[in-house]
């Protein structure tokens, strides 16, 4: 195919390829682009006859891309992203006057911490925009990021799209939480004697800080895991329960009062805490606005030192 006949190809159609590449389903690929099922299924029809390929082959309730499939989505998803690089450098962004919509994820931890303090700064310089927020992490990021459901994501993070970028905003330390009112900082004999609560979105009672006490062949009994750092100060209250949190999540809960923070009885690793974002709109004047308010506001420049 030359140029020329790029005049008969509807990028609508490649649009909803893509979108059945991330989602595997006409009927979720329907709601991500606000479609009916019968308009993405007329759409698959015409681009097997474009492409000469099934492209897709049920099994059970997913569809699995051909090998074609896959070989025409690592061509198109970069030319895809060029396409809207160059569209969106010609517009203009100005926050003052901007009614866009931000859809971005954060873990709980960030959300709970540092959000607050962008979310001013967004209504003070930019009154118009909205701002949507996903719960994200790790786990969530990657596949958040390549559906286009969040523009950018900060959060710990490890695999990431292949056209995704990252930049580190912090390197953090884990803060010890207390309520109790014994004096002095707890010895390391005391911290795996203590009942430990832990934030866990997935439910689970092992993360980080185990890793790290594994290295000293010590452990700790966690007694109770939550899904959100968001109330963790009132259950602390009044038990001899600790919890281990990010240095800048300590800071929020002990300023509302009755916690207090400490450094933990051992060494421990410091974590880093990113921004990704896709690769389509790394040069979208909205977005470079938008990032570079989250690096104001999330970074912490004397741990990049």
């Amino acid at each position: 195919m030359n140029r020329n006949d790029l005049r008969r190809l509807d990028l609508n159609l490649l649009i909803v390829f893509e979108t059945l590449m991330h989602e595997r389903s006409v009927t979720r690929a329907a709601e991500k682009l606000f479609l009916g099922q019968p308009a993405i299924s007329a759409a698959l029809s015409r681009l097997r006859n474009l492409f000469d390929d099934p492209l897709f082959v049920r099994t059970g309730r997913s569809m699995e891309p051909t090998a074609r499939a896959q070989e025409i989505f690592a061509l198109l998803s970069p030319a895809l992203d060029s396409i809207s690089t160059a569209v969106s450098r010609a517009a203009a962004f100005d926050p003052a006057t901007s009614t866009a919509v931000f859809r971005i994820g954060l873990s709980d931890d960030v959300e709970f911490a540092l959000l607050p303090a962008l979310l001013r700064r967004l209504r003070s310089e930019a009154p118009g925009v909205v701002l949507v927020v996903r719960r994200a992490n790790y786990l969530l990021m990657p596949n958040l990021l390549a559906s286009g459901e969040i523009s950018v994501g900060v959060s710990y993070t490890e695999e990431l799209p292949a056209n995704a970028k990252r930049k580190t905003l912090r390197r953090s330390k884990p803060k010890l939480l207390r309520a109790d009112a014994a004096p002095g900082t707890l010895s390391m004999d005391d911290y795996c004697a203590r009942p430990h609560a832990m934030v866990s979105f997935a439910g689970d009672l092992n993360g980080f800080i185990d890793d790290q006490l594994a290295r000293f062949d010590r452990t700790r009994k966690v007694v109770l895991a939550v899904p959100q750092f968001n109330g963790l100060g009132t259950l602390l209250s009044g038990t001899d329960l600790i919890a281990v949190v990010p240095d800048y999540t300590a800071a929020t809960l002990t300023a509302a009062g009755g916690l207090r923070a400490e450094d933990l009885p051992f060494e421990c690793d410091a974590f880093e805490m990113s921004m990704a974002w896709r690769g389509a709109q790394d040069n979208d004047p909205a977005e470079r606005w938008l990032r570079s308010r989250i690096q104001m506001f999330f970074g912490d420049p004397d741990s990049l030192d």
